[in-house]
């Protein structure tokens, strides 16, 4: 077996953005705790932007991506 190729299994976030994000393109979302307290958004086109959890705007997102799983 390969050393280290665990630690490259995940994305994990590093900085986070601070940019509000249109929640129609995000599809899900991680939360994260290691390095930094986080959560990681995915998009529509699969990128992955990590954000602060503590904004208002990524609370409803996170509603609004629950309702979805929900209803499905």
């Amino acid at each position: 077996g390969s050393v280290g190729s665990q630690r490259m299994r995940r994305f994990s976030c590093v900085r986070l953005s601070t940019q509000q994000l249109n929640i129609r393109n995000l599809v899900s979302y991680e939360k994260q705790q290691v390095p930094v307290n986080a959560i990681m958004f995915i998009t529509t086109k699969g990128i992955k932007i990590c954000v602060s959890p503590d904004q208002k705007w990524v609370q409803s997102a996170i509603k609004k991506i629950d309702q979805k799983r929900t209803t499905k």
